[in-house]
């Protein structure tokens, strides 16, 4: 991981600008981080079983495999892609739609815990539906 240089005090701004220096990979999972901890401030004394789900939703596709599926899903746009890049695409869909699927149902289990919709849950945890390309 790159080191970032921040002054000791840091406004908001400067701390965005800090973070505006991570690569789309690092922002991605920088960002789940602030959303784990934004839930641990909305609701400091999650049980055991909630904090295991919100550690579990906010691990993501592992950036290995999102990285390569975003420059294959790139090619394809541009329609560059190779027979044998055209079937590690389909590959990697299905290792990224289980990570999502698995998500998906690590969601759901704390929406029940919390006894709320799927949908209120993601609204609370600023959770977006993914893009799919």
């Amino acid at each position: 991981m790159p080191t970032i240089s921040i002054e000791a005090e840091l406004s908001s701004d400067k701390l965005l600008e800090a973070v505006s220096q991570l690569s789309p990979l690092e922002l991605e999972k920088f960002a789940s981080q602030i959303l784990a901890l934004r839930a641990q401030y909305r609701a400091p004394n999650l049980s055991q079983s909630e904090a295991e789900l919100l550690l579990k939703i906010n691990q993501g596709v592992p950036p290995t495999i999102q990285k390569r599926y975003d420059e294959l899903v790139a090619k394809r746009r541009a329609e560059t892609l190779t027979p044998e890049e055209y079937d590690e695409l389909l590959g990697l869909t299905e290792q990224v739609e289980k990570f999502e699927t698995r998500r998906i149902e690590d969601l759901t289990e704390l929406a029940r815990l919390r006894k709320t919709s799927l949908t209120a849950l993601m609204d609370d945890l600023g959770i977006r539906p993914p893009a799919y390309v």
